[in-house]
C-alpha cells in the first residue's frame, strides 16, 4: 500500500514538472498579449483627459512601460521568480495580496456550485440510464439542453427576480454577507467555515443564504455535462459482462446498480468534474458581476477594462496553476478509485 502510494506521488511529481514549460508559455503569451492590446494604461490612470505629458510619462515609468518590450519581459520573469506579481494601479496594492484576499471567495462559490451540480447531475444521469428512451430519459436530456443554452447571467437574473424580488426569500444579492452581519475572524477565507469555527451560527446562515443563489446559477450551467457523462458511463456499465454476471448470481438490482455499475461509471465523472471545476473558477465572472461577488474573476475583468496589466497577468497565471493542480488531483483520485489506472 505504502509502495503504491509512493509510486503515485513520484508519478504526480513528474507530471507537475512536465507542466512547468506550459506555465512558462502561458506567462510569456499573456505578457505579450497585454502589450498588443489597444490603449495606453498610463493615460487611463492619469488624473484626467487634460493630464499633461509629464504626468503620463511619470505613470509610464512607474508601470515600467518606458522600457522596451524585451526588457519588460525580462524584468517581469525576474519578478515572477521572486514571487512578485506586480502592483495593481486600481487598488494600489500588490497583486499577490489582492488575489489572496479574493481567491477564497471564488473558491467557496465554485466548490459550492460544483457540489450542487454533482448532487443533481449524478442521480439524473443514473435515472436516465436506467430508463433509456423513456419519458424520464427525454426529460433529463431536455433539462440538460436548457441548462447549457441559458447563459449564467440570465439564470442569475431570473433567480434574483423570482426569489428576491417576487418571493422575498433570498437576501439582497450584494456580496458575500449583508451589511448587518459582522465578519468572523479570518482563518480559511471561506465565510461559511470561518463562521462555524467562530461558533456564530447566525452568521453562518447569513453567509449560506448569500451563497446559495450564485452557486445555483453556476450549477445550472454545469449540470448538463456532468449528467450527460454519467448517463453515458452508466449505459456502458449496465451493458457490461460483470453487471450481467452479478445479475445472474441473484444479486438485487439496487446492489448491482450502486455497487457495480455506478462505481465503474463514476470514473469518467471524476475527470469531467475536474475540467468543469477549472472552467468554472475562471469563467464565473458574469455570476460574480451579477451578484457583486468579490472574486478573482471580477477583479481580473475590472483590471482588463482599465488596461491594468499586472492583475490580468497574475490572474491568468493563477488560473493556469490551478488548472494544473486540479488535473493532478483528478489523476490521483482516478488512480485511487481504480488501482488499475496509473499516472503515466
Amino acid at each position: 500500500m505504502t509502495t503504491g502510494l509512493g509510486a503515485t506521488m513520484v508519478r504526480a511529481g513528474r507530471r507537475l514538472l512536465s507542466s512547468l514549460p506550459a506555465l512558462f508559455g502561458v506567462l510569456v503569451f499573456t505578457f505579450l498579449l497585454m502589450r498588443v492590446l489597444p490603449g495606453d494604461p498610463a493615460v487611463f490612470f492619469a488624473s484626467g483627459p487634460n493630464a499633461g505629458k509629464e504626468e503620463i510619462e511619470l505613470i509610464r515609468k512607474q508601470m515600467g512601460l518606458d522600457k522596451s518590450v524585451p526588457e519588460q519581459l525580462v524584468f517581469y520573469l525576474s519578478d515572477i521568480g521572486h514571487g512578485n506579481l506586480g502592483r495593481s494601479m486600481m487598488t494600489g496594492q500588490p497583486v499577490l495580496k489582492d488575489l489572496r484576499e479574493r481567491l477564497p471567495a471564488s473558491l467557496e462559490l465554485t466548490f459550492t456550485a460544483l457540489l450542487i451540480a454533482l448532487i443533481a447531475a449524478v442521480p439524473l444521469g443514473v435515472i436516465a440510464a436506467l430508463r433509456p428512451g423513456s419519458i424520464v430519459d427525454h426529460g433529463v436530456r431536455l433539462f440538460c439542453a436548457l441548462g447549457v443554452c441559458v447563459p449564467t447571467f440570465v439564470s442569475g437574473l431570473l433567480l434574483i427576480y423570482v426569489f428576491y424580488y417576487l418571493l422575498g426569500l433570498a437576501p439582497d444579492p450584494t456580496g458575500r454577507i449583508d451589511v448587518f452581519t459582522s465578519l468572523p475572524p479570518q482563518r480559511t477565507g471561506f465565510l461559511s467555515i470561518d463562521f462555524l469555527l467562530a461558533g456564530d451560527f447566525e452568521g453562518w446562515w447569513a453567509a449560506c443564504r448569500q451563497l446559495i443563489l450564485p452557486a445555483v446559477s453556476m450549477a445550472l450551467f454545469v449540470i448538463a455535462p456532468l449528467a450527460r457523462i454519467t448517463r453515458a458511463s452508466m449505459l456502458v456499465s449496465l451493458g457490461s459482462d460483470f453487471v450481467r454476471t452479478a445479475r445472474s448470481v441473484g444479486l438485487s438490482w439496487r446492489k448491482v446498480v450502486v455497487t457495480y455499475a455506478l462505481r465503474n461509471a463514476i470514473l469518467p465523472v471524476i475527470t469531467i468534474a475536474g475540467i468543469v471545476f477549472s472552467t468554472m473558477l475562471g469563467a464565473n465572472v458574469l455570476v460574480e458581476k451579477v451578484f457583486s461577488w468579490p472574486g478573482v474573476a471580477s477583479y481580473a475583468l475590472d483590471a482588463l477594462l482599465s488596461s491594468d496589466y499586472a492583475p490580468v497577468q497574475g490572474f491568468v497565471l493563477l488560473m493556469a496553476s490551478l488548472f494544473v493542480l486540479v488535473n493532478l488531483v483528478v489523476d490521483i483520485c482516478y488512480g485511487i478509485a481504480d488501482p488499475r489506472v496509473s499516472i503515466e
